[in-house]
């Protein structure tokens, strides 16, 4: 027999706690991988290809996750076997040999902490019908501050231990999570949704390959696409371009991170009531904008500056994407979460390979490719809006 559901405060700060934990050493792999690249001689472009493998491997659970979710009743179990399957996955990950074995060992570590994001948010989703751009961007603050708390630490640590030893340390907290998680996981509250059948997948594809459905993919995928670019390049540019740290490039890392991290709920519950569309062009236009700015070479000294507001701003916007995706969608959450997770992070995830090739040339086109990846975003935004005016 179950134990009593957590309450509604403590469900959504479980969940927010339990995403900190799970996304705390996939975090530390944008720290780590210019570390990583020194250790192996390896040029920009390999870099952006350890970061795109890691992404696009862990995106391959996603939608099975969503799935399975929406077709069993006992979610808390899924999400116990999350935090193992991570913490162990990234321990044995520091000890690989060479480039391809860390590679494919990153990517099913990732795979376990990809599983979390559908089967949580699916939950959220459920629980909070009426305002899933706050509750979505309560859950995403967790996952953020991952990426604020890791990867300043991981600066710190690198100055002192190696790669290897580092990314030991950042197994430890999915590791305490797990065996905190045992008496909680029996609490989160069970679905009460029909299990998803194939009739449910076969109208929930015929939703997204409409004209609408996949405009919304083309543009979820290079939101992402520009965020991932940015995210893989900055650090190693801080560093080669401009003589940051390791210290220093997990400050700077750790503040973009921090404010999009900050704002994620706010923004999320300004799009519950101003319109999803709204806050999504609006924060692509102004990231696009200030990678821009840190491309132009009279602007170097500033370029850090400009570089945290881009990614900041697109890191506030996310889970008002989340929840524009589930809006459209209509039903089965954890299913449709999956899904788009698998687009930002799985086809997103060419954003870091395609900003390690522009790269090679010179580290600022890598941000001249993201401004690009967010206007085309916001354009096919406008497609999607002007075709409804159309229609109507």
């Amino acid at each position: 027999m179950n134990s009593k559901p957590l309450g509604t405060g403590w469900l959504q700060g479980t969940l927010a706690i339990g995403h900190l934990t799970n996304d705390w050493a996939p975090s530390a792999v944008w720290l780590l991988a210019p570390a990583i690249g020194i250790a192996f001689d390896l040029q920009p472009s390999e870099i952006g290809l350890l970061i795109t493998l890691h992404s696009v491997g862990a995106a391959l659970a996603y939608l099975p996750a969503g799935i399975l979710s929406d077709r069993i009743t006992g979610q808390g179990r899924l999400l116990l076997v999350t935090f193992w399957w991570v913490g162990l996955g990234y321990l044995l990950a520091s000890y690989s040999p060479g480039f391809w074995s860390l590679a494919a060992m990153l990517a099913i570590a990732g795979m376990g902490d990809a599983a979390w994001h559908p089967i949580a948010t699916g939950v959220l989703a459920r629980h909070f019908s009426g305002r899933r751009g706050q509750a979505l961007g309560i859950h995403s603050f967790g996952g953020t501050l991952a990426e604020v708390l890791s990867p300043l630490l991981v600066g710190i640590l690198l100055s002192l231990l190696d790669w290897r030893s580092v990314l030991q340390i950042s197994a430890i907290p999915p590791l305490i999570m797990g065996l905190v998680f045992i008496g909680l996981s029996t609490r989160i509250p069970e679905s009460h949704h029909p299990r998803i059948n194939r009739a449910d997948l076969s109208a929930l594809v015929r939703i997204w390959v409409q004209g609408r459905g996949l405009a919304l993919i083309a543009g979820i995928s290079t939101y992402n696409m520009a965020l991932i670019g940015l995210m893989t390049i900055s650090p190693l540019f801080v560093q080669r371009d401009l003589g940051f740290s390791t210290t220093q490039t997990g400050i700077f890392f750790a503040l973009a991170m921090l404010i999009g991290a900050t704002g994620q709920p706010l923004v999320g519950r300004w799009s519950d009531k101003a319109g999803r569309r709204q806050v999504f062009v609006t924060g692509s236009l102004c990231a696009s904008s200030c990678a821009v700015m840190a491309a132009i070479p009279s602007a170097h000294n500033l370029a850090p500056v400009f570089l945290v507001i881009a990614m900041a701003t697109l890191v506030v916007i996310r889970s008002s994407i989340l929840a524009m995706a589930v809006d459209y969608s209509g039903h089965r959450e954890a299913t449709t979460l999956g899904f788009v997770f698998v687009l930002m992070d799985g086809v997103g995830a060419l954003g870091a390979v395609a900003a390690g090739l522009v790269a090679d040339f010179s580290l600022q086109y890598a941000f001249i490719l993201a401004a690009g990846l967010s206007l085309t975003s916001v354009g096919i935004t406008a497609g999607i809006a002007l075709r409804q005016q159309a229609v109507t």
